[in-house]
């Protein structure tokens, strides 16, 4: 019996959503469908635990093969049970539930599994009909939905601490203790309010873990000491959006960029990290640039909508990424920052690095 929590069960509604539509469309930075940009879908594949199994989309019929096994179904049902599951879903309370009316079909289809079973950040492979091309390209797509609690761009971990030097502040260690147990709901900010306050001078001094700080190396030189930006003026100001963050950063010029020409330095580099996040750069291991994500993301919107951002219309990928994201604090205790700290007589401080999309 399969039971999971919303986020996985959507990538179930996903496979049926699509097949029953027959089609994926684009969407725009605010998660509107182009409704002139679109890709008719010839076949869904899916790594399952039971094996890989093909869904291919001729008329009115799905024919399902892989391990041994050959299906015929009609495509409506997929249609009327993406519509069962979307409504199942959303009526759905606590963390995990069963779908009983939906059991028989999926085991019919094949999915006996509510996560596809895969080691990269794609969740379903689509091979669609380019009709600008006539191409058929193999595309993967890592599925987000906007149907459960709000999913993670970049993931928090020790690997994303970013290490800030304290200068100009003569604090005992009394004062140091005082800070460091601050215990507000916004105590990171508060400390680093407190600091300042003692006259303390906070700057960028280096990533923490040195595979993380090359990543970002590779995708841009400058970009360790952009995000140490942009990631102080987070815990120091009332922004959050990468938007608004990245505008104030823009305007203030850290960098000392030439900017005479308005060029979007920091947007352009933002977004290039937004991007190789989204489709493969994980902080904790080496990044070759190779994309895993081949094809980009499937959105699931709350009403039940099913949206492609993918480096096929890569201005219209990039824009969501940057309109529709966001910094969280996450844990200080378990990922070990926002606690003054000396070393080598200097005072330091470390903050945290998280990416998540808005709800």
């Amino acid at each position: 019996m399969l039971k999971g929590n919303k986020g996985e069960w959507s990538e179930v509604y996903t496979l049926l959503k699509l097949i029953g539509d027959k089609v994926v469309y684009g969407g725009d930075h605010d998660l509107n469908q182009i409704p002139d940009l679109f890709y008719p879908i010839l076949k869904i594949l899916r790594d399952d635990s039971a094996g890989q199994f093909n869904y291919s989309i001729n008329d009115d019929l799905v024919f399902i093969d892989g391990a041994g096994v050959e299906e015929k179904i009609p495509i409506q049902e997929f249609h009327n049970f993406a519509s069962l599951l979307l409504t199942k879903i959303k009526e759905a309370k606590g963390s995990s539930f069963r779908v009983a009316e939906l059991e028989n079909f999926l085991s019919q289809i094949k999915c006996t599994s509510l996560r596809a079973k895969s080691t990269s950040k794609e969740d379903i492979r689509i091979i669609i009909h380019d009709q600008k091309t006539g191409m058929q390209p193999l595309l993967g797509f890592s599925i987000k939905s906007q149907l459960g609690g709000a999913s993670t761009l970049l993931n928090a971990g020790k690997t994303t601490n970013f290490i800030y030097k304290i200068t100009n502040a003569d604090l005992s260690k009394e004062q140091i203790e005082q800070i460091n147990t601050i215990s507000t709901r916004s105590k990171v900010k508060d400390r680093l309010v407190e600091v300042k306050k003692n006259g303390g001078i906070i700057e960028f001094e280096r990533i923490e873990r040195e595979i993380f700080n090359n990543n970002l190396v590779l995708i841009d030189s400058l970009l360790p000491q952009l995000m140490g930006e942009l990631l102080l003026d987070f815990y120091t100001s009332k922004r959050s959006s990468i938007k608004d963050l990245t505008d104030f950063i823009e305007k203030a010029n850290p960098l000392r960029y030439n900017v005479s020409n308005q060029h979007k330095f920091y947007e352009y580099k933002i977004k290039k990290l937004m991007t190789e996040s989204a489709l493969g750069m994980m902080p904790s291991k080496v990044w070759s640039g190779t994309y895993n994500a081949t094809g980009g993301y499937l959105i699931v919107k709350e009403d039940g909508a099913i949206l492609s951002y993918h480096i096929y219309n890569k201005n219209e990928f990039e824009d969501y990424l940057f309109n529709n994201t966001k910094l969280e604090t996450p844990s200080t205790s378990k990922y070990d920052f926002a606690k003054i700290y000396e070393d080598g007589g200097e005072h330091f401080i470390k903050l945290n690095l998280q990416i998540r999309f808005k709800k």
